[in-house]
């Protein structure tokens, strides 16, 4: 298992740290604003990427012959309880996407050290993994942009929480439904490669 082992890093070390350092973030983050009161107490700001406009040049310092274009964003300085809820929990789901799918790479490197890389337990290890990133990002996905046009909803006076605005806000999370989808070419490979190295083992 030492070769295995040897195979897997740097990179076993570096999630391990990784996995830590954002826990005690995490942590700390929570501790910090809890102490300080620092739920609820600021403005909440939200960015309409479904619409667009262009600016005045005045404002802005372009070549001659090129347009600015703007992006509008709804900041409330005095928002409601109910609206700092919302746009608390608008980021949660990336939060728990990230913290969970370091948890899930750690214990899949930690398997395979102990357990061996070709084996039937790293390759479930593996296809968790895959699971986690292709249906997390998208449910992620999915639960921020509702919560974002919620809050637009609140902030603006032309837009309604229905089907159009939030898919407006919504956008593919392209690179890790294609990285979950590779994770789970990679368990397949790796639960052919174990039941391989156990028919060689027999014969030998």
């Amino acid at each position: 298992m030492s070769e295995d082992r040897k195979m897997l890093e740097p990179m076993a070390t570096v999630v391990s740290i990784a996995l830590r350092v954002l826990l005690a973030l995490v942590t700390l983050g929570v501790v910090f604003r809890t102490v300080h009161g620092g739920w609820g107490s600021s403005s909440v700001c939200v960015t309409d990427d479904s619409t667009g406009g262009s600016a005045g040049a005045n404002r802005f310092f372009p070549e001659q012959g090129v347009d600015v274009g703007t992006v509008p964003q709804y900041c409330a300085s005095e928002p409601s309880t109910s609206l700092h809820l919302l746009d608390e929990l608008s980021a949660l789901p990336s939060a728990l996407l990230l913290i969970g799918g370091l948890f899930l790479l750690h214990q899949l490197l930690k398997g395979a050290a102990r357990d061996g890389v070709h084996t039937v337990r790293t390759a479930s290890r593996f296809r968790l993994l895959g699971w986690w990133l292709l249906l997390g990002s998208l449910l992620s996905e999915l639960v921020e942009s509702n919560l974002k046009a919620a809050v637009l909803a609140e902030l603006t006076t032309n837009h309604d929480l229905t089907a159009g605005s939030w898919l407006g806000l919504w956008s593919a999370p392209y690179l890790l439904i294609l990285i979950g989808l590779g994770l789970l070419t990679f368990a397949r490979i790796t639960r052919a490669g174990a039941a391989l190295r156990e028919d060689l083992e027999g014969v030998v």
